[in-house]
């Protein structure tokens, strides 16, 4: 596919210096970054029968700008931000996750006010690099995120049994989860069991995989406390739950099929015991129809928001 644009009712503005003034911010005023971050209305934090809905936006950072069949549908920042910025619009969005160049924008759009903020760590393994495995913590520290006021970090933990890569990989990312528990923040861990094929990277997502990728995935870092899964849904998500006792959100990953299809496997996954909520983005920032709006609206009916009747 080809990207679609954004429906109408969906655009912010088409002129192409909208975006300008970030430019000149970051030219005079760097310091406009901390100052907006410190200034930023937090959001209450997570909490038991509250789903939680998060925008992904790190993809970019690590050449990874395709969705579906066009290679550099991600490739316009001005785009990308338009539509991070009509989905945080959304009062049922808690919060985004993103690289440090997209959360810097976003803090300076006063996008992210009430949010809950998740930085994306290792950005190192670029998709399709002759060593993507050896995937190297390039983004957020975790004593960034805490002068941000974020309220955690993600990790990438690909497990690939035939790189000697990987022990490299899964060392840097229990010291991570360490960090970020000193600091009281939550390490969103997203594992795969990788494979390669002709050259390139694949992650297995048969169930048996990912249940082992979980595994591996919980035991790293010397406390769990503060650990979350950001899991694929997959077959037989019954026995995926069952794997681990830690709060789990969803990830939406490349968009295949219908995108009725893609929300009816969420919604099944969803109502499954530990499910915390999603982490998606490009099949909700890029959806088949271009209608952002409607696309986050429907992936925010399928949440279980039971607290909400009682604040």
């Amino acid at each position: 596919m080809t990207l679609t644009p954004l429906a109408p009712s969906n655009a912010l503005n088409d002129d192409p210096r909208r975006y300008e003034h970030l430019s000149t911010i970051r030219l005079q005023d760097p310091g406009a970054v901390a100052r907006a971050a410190k200034a930023r209305r937090r959001h209450p934090g997570p909490k038991y029968g509250k789903q939680n809905f998060i925008v992904a936006a790190d993809h970019p950072a690590r050449g990874a700008l395709a969705v579906g069949s066009d290679p550099v549908a991600m490739a316009d920042r001005r785009q990308l931000l338009d539509r991070l910025q009509i989905a945080l619009a959304n009062p049922h969005v808690d919060g985004v996750l993103a690289s440090p160049d997209i959360m810097d924008d976003l803090l300076l759009l006063g996008a992210l006010e009430g949010k809950l903020v998740f930085g994306s760590m290792n950005r190192g393994g670029l998709a399709g690099l002759v060593n993507e495995i050896d995937d190297r913590f390039t983004g957020h520290t975790a004593a960034a995120l805490e002068a941000l006021g974020a309220d955690g970090g993600k990790m990438l933990t690909r497990i690939c049994l035939g790189d000697p890569d990987t022990v490299a990989t899964l060392e840097a990312t229990a010291r991570a989860i360490d960090s970020l528990a000193e600091r009281k923040l939550i390490a969103m861990v997203e594992p795969f069991l990788s494979v390669r094929e002709n050259g390139r990277v694949r992650n297995d997502l048969s169930t048996d995989a990912v249940i082992k990728s979980i595994a591996i995935a919980e035991g790293l870092g010397s406390t769990s406390a503060y650990t979350w899964m950001k899991l694929p849904v997959v077959a037989d998500m019954e026995r995926v739950m069952a794997a681990t006792t830690m709060p789990t959100v969803l990830l939406g990953g490349d968009p295949a099929g219908t995108q009725d299809e893609v929300f009816a496997t969420w919604e099944a996954a969803l109502a499954l015991p530990g499910v915390q909520g999603l982490t998606v983005g490009r099949t909700l920032l890029y959806p088949q129809d271009g209608d952002v709006t409607g696309a986050v609206a429907t992936a925010a009916s399928l949440l279980d928001r039971r607290s909400e009747a009682t604040e």
